[in-house]
């Protein structure tokens, strides 16, 4: 598995932006590491954690699209897969909620924190749309296009969700296992009354048009087509 995700990582196409994520990633925990030294404060290495895990979906997405690249890619596995993809998505975009923290309490160094935390959300955010990009993919190529911009606007929706329950309920995607009742109990909740208060149902409703809108933005920028090159005859300019 490991060797499939390095082969998928080091190719010619995906080299770039997993670099560039690198890059990105490495130069935020090292600003993480610089505030605590500066502060003498361990109070925002929980960044790095939410880093980590933003980086899961994208390493499940690689191995999605190299088992489709060599025809590895079964019903069941697919499936599988997805599931696990999807459970670990919502901590991509997660840490932009992260901002709560700046909101508790006067802080004398408000606005190096914030742009602590901005750096942080914007990284985990594009290490989630590059996972959403190729899970997308590699839906378009099974199931067609159509099928492959439904499962982006499902992905925002339970996302949001996703993401309202680790902010408000305290949940996280590894209590399926270690606490599947809280999981359950939180799910059940909202399902039953979303609109318990101001923020269980606008929350959820708002974060999923951020992140179609934000996916959608970055998904038209990439797809930009070069300036054509003028041609020699209109180059030239005319005699006088």
């Amino acid at each position: 598995m490991l060797m499939n995700i390095l082969s998928v990582v080091f190719r010619r196409e995906t080299a770039p932006p997993m670099l560039a994520l690198m890059f990105a990633s490495a130069v935020s925990v090292a600003l993480v590491l610089a505030r605590i030294l500066w502060t003498e404060n361990l109070r925002y290495t929980f960044l790095v954690w939410n880093l980590f895990l933003a980086w899961v979906p994208l390493l499940l997405a690689l191995l999605a699209c190299e088992l489709q690249r060599t025809d590895q890619l079964r019903k069941w596995r697919f499936a599988g897969l997805t599931g696990v993809w999807l459970l670990f998505f919502p901590n991509a975009p997660y840490i932009f909620t992260d901002l709560i923290h700046l909101t508790t309490r006067f802080r004398p160094h408000f606005w190096v924190d914030l742009m602590l935390i901005l750096i942080c959300a914007l990284t985990g955010l594009v290490l989630g749309f590059l996972s959403l990009y190729l899970m997308q993919s590699v839906m378009t190529r099974r199931f067609g296009r159509v099928a492959g911009w439904l499962f982006i606007a499902v992905v925002a929706g339970l996302s949001s969700v996703g993401v309202y329950l680790g902010r408000f309920v305290r949940v996280n995607s590894w209590d399926v296992v270690a606490r599947p009742g809280k999981l359950f109990q939180g799910i059940t909740d909202w399902v039953v009354d979303p609109f318990a208060h101001s923020t269980s149902f606008a929350f959820p409703v708002l974060f999923a048009i951020f992140l179609f809108i934000a996916y959608v933005l970055l998904y038209a920028l990439t797809h930009l087509q070069q300036p054509q090159p003028l041609s020699p005859t209109l180059k030239q300019t005319p005699e006088t």
